[in-house]
């Protein structure tokens, strides 16, 4: 973190399933310049798409996501 700049907010958006986290979370950090760091779970493991509902690539409209498809479901990942 830089010294010439204040502290960023960090946004938490949270909620049940469906309920739209993802498409708000693509919008807010759209307008703000910001990125996506995923809680999820399950998506955070490579190659579970369907089960996990994960946002595909092409729909993540170039915001930086971090933490999807991190780690191989064959690691023990806490």
């Amino acid at each position: 973190m830089s010294a010439d700049k204040p502290p960023r907010p960090v946004i938490a958006i949270v909620g049940p399933t469906a309920s739209g986290k993802s498409t708000l979370g693509i919008t807010v950090a759209l307008r703000l310049n910001g990125e996506i760091i995923n809680c999820d779970s399950v998506q955070v493991y490579k190659g579970i798409q369907i089960a996990t509902a994960k946002v595909p690539a092409e729909e993540r409209q170039g915001i930086p996501h971090h933490l999807i498809d991190f780690v191989s479901p064959e690691i023990n990942y806490t």
